[in-house]
Formats: structure tokens, sequence, C-alpha cells
């Protein structure tokens, strides 16, 4: 299990750094989605199959389970099986957008893709994305609507080492999803910070409004599943009629 050829480094409940049998369970299964055997959509083999090759109890099994669908990366359906979660629309409507109108329901923003670029990476992209000083990024300007309203002005950077080929594509509103399928980089986590600024007069002029209008602007550092920084994004977001819905639980 993985004390052998699946993790290693188990120790002991009285060692530093143990982690009880079942968080050991579900790291292995992170990687395995991380490198891409376990691809977006794939089900997993059963409970039995799985206990069995990873030398532990189906109940152990079944707790890693239990902890990687409650962090949405499996999803259980019924009658079916376990599948690795895909990055769809509603996974990211729930998990990383928290813009909710104020008179309705969630639904997911439409963009409008303003420039994509690839450029040298300047140093407060190496600082939050942990790069190297020679590293190039590709960079993203995005106008984003709800309800067909612009609400959002985004700017997206991302390592290009990561996704080779992206600044000569026409990227979709879903880029997790994009990451996932085309260039293998899963998103498991995000950081964000929260700050209340006053708009340039450029993002007024794409939202709409007067220069200097008070905006929330969410800081997103994007993390992969193998714990590489893999995207960050700042959307200076209108919320005249629309609120940030943290879920805490």
């Amino acid at each position: 299990m993985a004390d052998g050829r699946d993790g290693g480094g188990a120790g002991t409940a009285g060692s530093i750094g143990f982690r009880p049998l079942y968080q050991q369970i579900r790291d292995v299964l992170v990687q395995r989605i991380a490198d891409g055997r376990l691809q977006p959509g794939e089900m997993l083999p059963s409970e039995m199959q799985l206990a069995s090759e990873l030398g532990v109890s189906q109940g152990t099994v079944r707790k890693a389970l239990d902890a990687m669908t409650a962090e949405r990366l499996l999803v259980r359906r019924q009658g079916r099986g376990t599948f690795v979660a895909e990055h769809d629309e509603t996974r990211i409507l729930f998990q990383f957008f928290k813009l909710v109108p104020d008179d309705g329901a969630r639904s997911f923003p439409d963009s409008e893709v303003l420039s994509v670029v690839s450029a040298m990476a300047e140093p407060a992209e190496r600082e939050r994305l942990a790069l190297e000083e020679s590293a190039t990024v590709v960079r993203i300007r995005r106008l984003r609507r709800l309800a067909g309203v612009p609400v959002i002005v985004e700017d997206v950077v991302v390592p290009e080492a990561m996704v080779e080929g992206l600044a000569a594509m026409e990227p979709p509103n879903n880029l997790y999803g994009l990451y996932a399928g085309r260039f293998g980089v899963t998103i498991g986590r995000a950081q964000e910070r929260l700050k209340a600024v006053a708009l340039t007069a450029e993002d007024a002029a794409l939202l709409g409004v007067a220069t200097g209008t008070p905006a929330l602007e969410i800081d997103r550092l994007a993390i992969a599943l193998d714990d590489r920084r893999a995207e960050w994004r700042l959307s200076r977001c209108l919320t005249e009629h629309v609120h940030y819905l943290s879920d805490l639980r």
C-alpha cells in the first residue's frame, strides 16, 4: 500500500508527519489523477478492486473516496460507480465561481476574450506563480457577462510551460476544462483574496460605468493536483446586483 509502491513514508501514529491510512490512499488516487493515469470522466475500479490492489480494507478505500467526493475530485453516480470529476460548468459554478445574482439562481458567466498574448513573466507574475526569472507566461484578458450584462473584467496568467500552444488558441469559456482536457493540468483547489478597488478608466469603459466606480477584486491562485501553481487570476467585479457567496462547511 502507501508504504510500498504507491506512496511511501507513512510513519507510525507517534511519528512526525503521520497521516491516517485513508488520507494516504486519497493521496495515491489524487496522484493518479495528477499524472494522467486516471482521466477526467473515467470510472474508478470498484472499492473491492482498489482495496485488493492497495492492500487495505474496503472501509479505508470508501473513506478515501468519500473525502475525494467531498473535495469534488470524484463524482458518485447511483448504480453506475465512482468517476473522476470533470471541470464542467456545473462543477466550476459551485466550486470556483462565487458571484451570485441578488435576485436569481446561479448561472455560469459568458466570456468575451479581449486578448491572448505570450510574454516574459513580470516580477509579480513570477512571485505569484513561483516561476524562474526566464519563464514565459500566457496572459488572457476577457470580459465576462451574467445574463448578458457585463459584470467582470478578468486578467488570467498561466505558466506557458504548462499550456504550450495556448497562446495560439481562442480560449474557451471554461478554462479549467481546457487545462485538464488539453494540457493534463487539473485544478484541485484555489486560494482567493478579496479587496475593494476603484475601477481604472479602461476597466470602467469595458463594464459601462464611470471611472473610479467601486468594484470587488478577486485575486485567485489556482493550484493543480500536483501542487503546482497553475493560474493567477485577477477579476474586477461589479456587485450592484450580485454578491460573493462563500459556503462554509
